[in-house]
């Protein structure tokens, strides 16, 4: 079961009104978006994710409030080209959870963890052509190493590189998880394949290229007065987060509300170990002269 993260201070943040417009960008299975809409009265959810299984399910999570949500499948990229397709007004408040949704990481046969086998996959989108398996099995040894280094801030990266392209092909996880393990020792709880897995996600997904699309998005999609919770888990997401907040403030755009990154409480940490990792940051928008 998939346990939305940070949930309180989300809400906080958001200050849901009864007939506002809000947009949860990264659905998944329906946590955020049921919260959300369990407090509106006349308001609207638009609830969005690129990946179409999990929005099946948040559609049968939230029956019980789907008057007042209309859900869209895509990545962060087309998300404003569908919202003019849509016809939907600027909104009062927009959400993303940019960490990856549980159930994609216990589901083997996803690909995305290495603590099940199951074939090198990873596409949040499963329409997309490009799985992990074609990355790690054609690039050559540089890029590879080049990728594990910028996405998984792996230092033995080129290690890790030289050891994929000797043994190509891999198509299973369980493949790319002892082949990483022989080349970078444990020395802590921590997989030794994890920047690495967490590396092959972020390029097979383009995720920070998707993160950056949806931030240049924002100042045509909130109304002024609007709220705005990112909800990130890694150094780069959090880096990037970061840089268009300080933008939007020195340009005036945008009252930040969250002076340091907020993290998950102790309380919620110890009931949810997956939270552990979470950094919010909130602004008000206050519009630009476009």
């Amino acid at each position: 079961m998939h346990v939305p993260v940070m949930t309180r201070e989300v809400l906080e943040y958001l200050a849901v009104k009864p007939d506002g417009v809000y947009l949860d960008a990264t659905t998944g299975w329906g946590g955020h978006t049921a919260l959300i809409a369990q407090r509106l009265e006349k308001g609207l959810v638009i609830a969005n994710d690129r990946d179409a299984e999990s929005l099946a399910m948040a559609q049968r999570n939230t029956a019980d409030w789907i008057g007042c949500i209309r859900f869209t499948v895509g990545p962060f990229s087309t998300l404003f080209e569908r919202w003019k397709a849509l016809g939907l007004p600027r909104v009062d408040g927009m959400l993303a959870d940019l960490g990856v949704n549980r159930p994609q990481l216990t589901t083997a046969e996803r690909g995305f963890s290495f603590q099940s086998d199951g074939p090198l996959d990873m596409r949040m989108d499963r329409t997309q052509e490009t799985t992990a398996a074609d990355l790690l099995n054609s690039l050559d040894e540089k890029s590879l190493a080049d990728l594990i280094f910028r996405y998984g801030e792996e230092r033995r990266s080129r290690a890790i590189a030289r050891a994929i392209v000797r043994a190509r092909p891999l198509q299973t996880t369980a493949q790319l998880a002892r082949l990483v393990a022989q080349v970078v020792p444990r020395t802590s709880k921590i997989d030794p394949s994890t920047r690495t897995f967490q590396a092959l996600r972020i390029a097979t997904n383009n995720e920070y290229g998707e993160i950056e699309s949806l931030l240049e998005g924002v100042p045509r999609m909130l109304a002024p007065g609007a709220r705005l919770v990112l909800i990130a888990f890694h150094g780069g997401e959090v880096r990037i987060v970061k840089r268009f907040f300080q933008e939007w403030s020195r340009a005036g755009w945008a009252r930040i509300l969250t002076k340091h990154a907020v993290p998950p409480s102790e309380e919620e940490v110890r009931a949810n170990p997956a939270s552990r990792s979470a950094m919010l940051r909130a602004a008000e928008w206050i519009g630009t002269d476009a």
